[in-house]
C-alpha cells in the first residue's frame, strides 16, 4: 500500500500556528479530554475542510489551556466529532473500537441457498408478488436443483405444509428470514400477461458459501477484436487482487485486445487506492510508472508536501502487486465497463480507475451515471505518529477523516459524476435475462453490438411490461460505499 513517510520538519507546518505562545509547563493534557484532544488535533492536521472549520483554525487557540479549556465543552468524543465535522460529509467517520474494525478484511461469505432473485408486483393480483432467478451462483445448492435464470415462482409450502402466496406484507418471512431449513418454492411460467402455476417445485437449503471473486470470464472472436469479458462481483479490496490478475493471464494468452468488465452484480464498498492502481495496470501494462492518478490535501498538507516531497501526491502506473508478483497487463486501448442495477452507480473506487485511465486510454462506461466521489481517507490512531503502535491504551477510539481529493493525470476530477458512453436500462427485464456470458443476455449483447460498430444509437426496450420491482437480493447485498482509502505513514506533530 502506499506509503508516505514525512519528516520531522512537518512540525513547524503543523502545529506551530497555535502553538505560538505556549508555555511549557501548560502541557499536561487531563485525561477526561484525551480523546477530544485526539479528534480535534486530527482534524486540525488533516481534515480536508479543515480551513472552512472555524474551530479547527491554526490560530484559534494561544495556548494549551485554552484548547483544553474548549475541549471541556464537549460531554463526549462524539460531540466533539460531529461539531467539527462540515454537514456535507458524509464519509469521515469517529470510530469507537479500532481492535474491531481494523480486524483484516474477511472473504466475502453468507448463509444462502445460492438463489440470486428479484421480485415484482403481479400486474393483474392485487398485493401479489412474482419472483424471478436473477442467477444462480456457481457450486451453491441451488447450483444443484433444477433451477436456472429467468424461471418464475409464485409462492412457498410452508412448514405446516400450507400454500402461501407472496405478497409484500410477507415476502421477506418467506424467502430471506424463513425458520425452517427448507425453502420449497413454488414455480410457474409468466409471459408478462398472464401467471400459469405449474406443478413444479424446487426445494433449497441454506449453507455456508464463500462467494468466488469472479462469476466468469470468456473470450469472443469479433473479428480483428478479441474481447475479454469479466462479471465480477466482489467489492474491490485486496482479498482478490491475485484472482484478478490471474484472470488477466488468461486473457492475456487468448491474445485478448479489448476487455468488458461487467459491474452489475458487484457490491462495491471498500478499496484501497493501491489495489485500483494494480487493477489499472492490469488492464494497461504500456504505461509503467507515468502518472495514474494525483492527490490534493488541505492547504496547509498540500503546501509541505509539494516543497518537501512532491512524489508523494503521485501514484504512478505499478508493475508489481503488493506480494511482488508480476502484474500481467493486456496493454489495452479500449476497456468497457458496464454498470446496471436499481439506481447502481458504481463505487468511489470504480469512479478512481475510470477517470485516472481517461488521458492514457478508451474508457466506455455503459450504464448509469456515476456518483461523483473522488475523496480520499485514511486511518488516524492516538499515538505519537497516528498510526497504530504505540496506541493510546486509555481508549480504542481511532478517526477516519476525509484528507484529499483525486484527480487523474490531466488534473480532471470527478465530483458531478462521470456520464456514461452508452446509457442502459436500469434494471434487467425479468422477463428477457437471457443466459448470462452468451449473446443472449441483452447487456452483453449491446456491449458487444456496440464494440462492433461503434453505434450509440442502439436500444432495446427498457422494462416493456412496466413491472413494478419490489425487492432485488443484489440491492440487499450491496454495502454503502465506504470510500477509497490510502495508507499513510505520519509524523510526530508535537501532540
Amino acid at each position: 500500500m502506499k506509503e508516505k513517510i514525512l519528516k520531522p520538519l512537518i512540525l513547524i507546518l503543523f502545529i506551530n500556528f497555535w502553538l505560538q505562545g505556549c508555555d511549557k509547563s501548560d502541557n499536561e493534557l487531563n485525561p477526561s479530554v484525551e480523546v477530544q484532544d485526539f479528534v480535534w488535533k486530527g482534524f486540525n492536521a488533516y481534515y480536508l475542510y479543515q480551513e472552512d472549520i472555524d474551530d479547527l483554525s491554526d490560530r484559534r487557540f494561544s495556548s494549551n489551556q485554552q484548547l483544553e479549556s474548549y475541549l471541556s465543552g464537549f460531554d463526549s468524543p462524539e460531540s466533539i466529532f460531529n461539531s467539527l465535522k462540515k454537514s456535507t460529509d458524509s464519509r469521515s467517520l469517529l470510530i469507537e473500537n479500532y481492535e474491531i474494525n481494523d480486524l483484516p478484511l474477511p472473504l466475502r461469505t453468507s448463509f444462502t441457498t445460492g438463489m440470486e432473485f428479484g421480485l415484482f408486483k403481479d400486474p393483474n393480483v392485487l398485493d401479489t408478488l412474482i419472483g424471478h432467478v436473477s442467477h444462480i451462483l456457481p457450486t451453491s445448492q441451488a447450483s444443484s436443483q433444477n433451477l436456472s435464470r429467468g424461471d418464475f415462482f409464485y409462492g412457498v409450502i410452508n412448514e405446516e405444509t400450507d400454500t402461501i402466496f407472496l405478497r409484500e406484507d410477507n415476502y421477506r418471512t418467506l424467502l430471506i428470514d424463513y425458520p425452517q431449513d427448507t425453502l420449497k418454492l413454488l414455480m410457474a411460467y409468466y409471459d408478462g400477461d398472464s401467471l400459469a402455476k405449474n406443478d413444479m417445485r424446487v426445494d433449497l437449503v441454506k449453507q455456508n458459501y464463500q462467494y468466488p471473486p469472479i462469476l466468469l470470464n470468456k473470450v469472443f472472436n469479433l473479428g480483428a477484436k478479441n474481447v475479454g469479458y469479466l462479471l465480477y462481483n466482489n467489492d474491490f479490496s485486496d482479498n482478490y487482487i491475485e484472482d484478478l490478475n490471474a484472470s488477466m493471464l488468461e486473457f492475456k494468452n487468448q491474445s485478448v485486445n479489448e476487455l468488458i468488465i461487467d459491474l452489475r452484480y458487484a457490491i462495491g464498498s471498500y478499496s484501497n487506492a493501491k489495489t485500483m492502481s494494480e487493477i489499472a495496470s492490469m488492464i494497461t501494462g504500456q504505461f509503467p510508472d507515468e502518472i495514474l492518478f494525483k492527490e490534493t490535501w488541505n492547504n496547509k498538507s498540500q503546501t509541505w508536501f509539494e516543497q518537501n516531497q512532491p512524489d508523494s501526491l503521485l501514484t504512478k502506473f505499478p508493475s508489481t502487486l503488493q506480494n511482488n508478483s508480476s502484474i500481467n497487463g493486456l496493454n489495452l486501448t479500449d476497456v468497457y465497463i458496464i454498470l446496471n442495477g436499481n439506481s447502481f452507480s458504481g463505487s468511489s473506487a470504480t469512479e478512481l480507475l475510470m477517470n485516472s485511465l481517461k488521458p492514457y486510454i478508451n474508457v466506455h462506461i455503459l450504464g448509469n451515471k456515476t456518483q461523483g466521489d473522488n475523496l480520499g481517507s485514511i486511518y488516524l490512531y492516538d499515538s505519537p505518529d497516528y498510526n497504530a503502535f504505540n496506541v493510546n491504551p486509555n481508549h480504542t477510539y481511532s478517526l477516519r477523516p476525509t484528507v484529499l481529493t483525486f484527480s487523474n493525470k490531466e488534473n480532471e476530477t470527478y465530483n458531478s459524476g462521470i456520464t456514461p458512453t452508452l446509457a442502459l436500462c436500469p434494471i434487467e427485464d425479468p422477463l428477457n435475462l437471457g443466459e448470462l456470458g452468451e449473446v443472449s443476455d441483452p447487456l452483453l449483447n449491446l456491449t458487444l453490438s456496440y464494440i462492433s460498430t461503434g453505434n450509440l444509437g442502439v436500444n432495446y426496450p427498457c422494462n416493456p411490461f412496466e413491472l413494478e420491482i419490489i425487492y432485488n437480493s443484489i440491492d440487499s447485498q450491496r454495502i454503502i460505499d465506504k470510500g477509497t482509502f490510502i495508507k499513510q505513514d505520519l509524523p510526530n506533530l508535537g501532540r
